[in-house]
């Protein structure tokens, strides 16, 4: 089962790294450093906009370590948890710079996950009162795989493996092939 563990760090570390790249290009939010003083202080709630289940919360302390930035996160609402329109899921605190430079990350990747885990929990209420669960497959967005497996988790939804290298699954394309 997909936990937040040392693989899934690595894994969002990279995705956080290609999204900082995508949005900076090694250079600065010009926006911001033309608007904002560089010793402003901002403090910042993470609100849901609609009824889910949330996952991907550490994404944000990962983000501020791997940006350096010079602000804090207060988690209200734990992966797993069920939020309704307008639900605190946390608090940023600090340089209103680095907090407007690193919403975008934080909030693609937060929201994405969450997405995840609210359609499986979906599923995974609509068969509640049978026998069946809800599994994962390998069918993700490339470089996302282990954290979209990690949110069916969160939603109630189980994991099946990990990649081709994690178990036996014989398919029609194996047999016509071999």
């Amino acid at each position: 089962q997909i936990v937040w563990d040392a693989e899934t760090i690595y894994d969002a570390t990279q995705l956080i790294r290609l999204a900082i790249r995508e949005d900076l290009d090694r250079s600065f939010d010009l926006t911001t450093i033309a608007l904002v003083p560089p010793q402003a202080a901002a403090v910042a709630e993470i609100r849901s906009r609609s009824t889910g289940v949330i996952a991907g919360t550490p994404i944000v302390n990962l983000t501020i370590e791997i940006m350096n930035l010079r602000a804090s996160f207060a988690p209200r609402i734990c992966d797993g948890e069920s939020v309704t329109p307008g639900a605190i899921i946390g608090v940023l605190e600090g340089n209103a710079q680095d907090i407007l430079v690193a919403e975008r990350t934080i909030l693609n990747l937060l929201g994405k996950l969450s997405g995840v885990s609210t359609l499986t929990r979906r599923y995974v209420d609509a068969i509640r009162h049978t026998k069946a669960r809800i599994y994962d497959t390998r069918k993700t967005t490339p470089g996302y795989r282990r954290l979209e497996k990690y949110a069916v988790k969160q939603g109630g939804g189980m994991n099946h493996r990990l990649g081709l290298y994690s178990a036996i699954l014989i398919k029609d394309n194996h047999l016509v092939v071999g």
